[in-house]
């Protein structure tokens, strides 16, 4: 976001984690056949302290006076800092994770925009205090209900029916459609035709609205339940007809609409179906080159290159090089979801492994290859080793490395050695390579390592996701 240009977003509609404490891993049963509890890393709702967040926590008031906030509004974080590291600090790290965010979404929005942003109880009202500072209190507009059923919940309390979706305004010069429901049965046979009020010595005639009343902010749309049509199996999926609701108040045909988290697409699809511009932003590689893509190509026939693009993914040697050197924690993402594989949970301290490619070995049980990425340009064969080793102490099946360079002749020679002497497993009568080496090249070309998963169960589960 940090790259677009400011003020040319008309509508920001954002469903961020909401600090609930919980992992979202259910869109991987897709390509496995069943949970992978320790990959959900791209869907982890659980916050920690790390040194990164604790750099940026630190940065926060400089930011905010670098995006125009006041200096008692900047003073307002550094009082709140301290009382939150020592009592909540999870919830100090999503908070400043948020506020970054806020700011620059804030920055991107036209003069006439507004942002839309949804979250649930656990902590919304954190969330209003850093809206009231990020867009001025003046600007709170709404906040809207959305209340849905679903039988669950702690019997020792009532049961939690509905999330929060906050409405700021940029300015007061927002745009605002206003939105209509229909009459109640009850309110119709009141109001049928035309009826005399009388007050007084004052007579009122009023009639029933063609258009039924103004929308009030407690909407009940059904959540999307395991029979619905629209339901893609991803872990916070929001129904259509919630984004439609909003997108048609708070913009018009031709406007651009922002969803930074954007998920399985939902703000996208309903933007398209409003004749809408859009545009969609996600963490997970795995999110836009499956779920959205194939949305886009399913509901509506649009392709990649033609109706729109994807950016941000390395489709070069050179992208790919230039996004090791900005961060190397997403290229090692990238690299293993390139690969068919699932990045890990655990970000440092992983022990060689970076993520793992799941497949059936018989009997229902699951095998793995565990899968290190090394985007340095030396890789010596002490690296083939010591994967060898994390394989055989860690139990799993198979390990593959992604290397940057090909390797040369005798580093190729030594590595081939190496990884032979792993051996080979047998699954449906066919003999895989234990280890096995992919370059950098190959990954871009759409090379695979050969895995059961990708020699038949990865053809068989792409056509049912896709």
């Amino acid at each position: 976001m940090a790259a677009m240009p400011p003020d040319s977003i008309d509508l920001i509609y954002l469903d961020p984690p909401f600090n609930s404490n919980r992992s979202y891993n259910t869109i991987y049963k897709d390509s496995t056949g069943q949970a992978l509890p320790e990959q959900a890393e791209a869907f982890c709702d659980v916050w920690e302290l790390t040194e990164e967040r604790e750099r940026a926590i630190a940065d926060l008031p400089v930011l905010m006076r670098q995006h125009g906030m006041d200096d008692s509004t900047a003073r307002l974080w550094e009082l709140w800092i301290p009382a939150l590291r020592h009592t909540q600090p999870r919830l100090l790290a999503y908070l400043s994770y948020m506020t970054e965010r806020l700011l620059i979404m804030r920055s991107l929005l036209k003069a006439t925009g507004s942002l839309y942003l949804h979250c649930d109880p656990t902590a919304s009202h954190y969330i209003k205090m850093i809206m009231d500072v990020v867009f001025g209190h003046q600007n709170f507009q709404n906040e809207v209900i959305w209340h849905y059923r679903k039988w669950t919940g702690k019997a020792k309390r009532f049961q939690r029916l509905h999330d929060i979706v906050f409405f700021y305004s940029k300015t007061d010069q927002y745009n605002f459609n206003v939105l209509y429901t229909d009459y109640t049965d009850k309110s119709l046979k009141r109001k049928q035709n035309y009826h005399t009020r009388i007050k007084g010595d004052d007579v009122y005639v009023t009639s029933v609205n063609e258009k039924g009343v103004r929308e009030n902010d407690v909407w009940q749309i059904p959540i999307i339940n395991s029979q619905a049509k629209e339901r893609l199996g991803y872990p916070t999926q929001k129904p259509i007809a919630l984004l439609k609701r909003i997108i048609l108040a708070s913009s018009n045909e031709g406007d651009r609409v922002l969803d930074p988290f954007c998920g399985c697409a939902t703000t996208i699809a309903a933007a398209h179906e409003l004749n809408r511009r859009w545009i969609g932003v996600d963490i997970a590689y795995h999110a836009i080159t499956k779920v959205v893509r194939s949305r886009l190509h399913d509901q509506y026939g649009l392709s990649e290159n033609i109706a729109y693009e994807i950016d941000g993914i390395p489709k070069t040697r050179e992208a790919a090089i230039d996004l090791w050197n900005r961060d190397s924690y997403q290229f090692q993402r990238w690299a293993v979801e390139r690969a068919d594989g699932f990045v890990s949970a655990q970000r440092a301290h992983d022990g060689g492994i970076d993520g793992r490619i799941y497949f059936h070995t018989g009997g229902g049980k699951m095998g793995s290859m565990i899968v290190e990425v090394k985007g340095g340009a030396q890789v010596g064969i002490g690296v083939v080793r010591d994967l060898r080793g994390v394989m055989e102490r860690d139990g799993c099946e198979m390990a593959g490395l992604i290397v940057r360079e090909a390797p040369g002749d005798t580093q190729r020679r030594n590595f081939q050695r190496e990884m032979g002497e792993a051996g080979f497993i047998e699954i449906d009568k066919r003999q895989f390579a234990r280890m096995q080496l992919l370059t950098l090249d190959e990954v871009i070309r759409g090379r695979k390592f050969t895995t059961p998963f990708a020699e038949g169960l990865g053809e068989r589960q792409e056509q049912l996701t896709l």
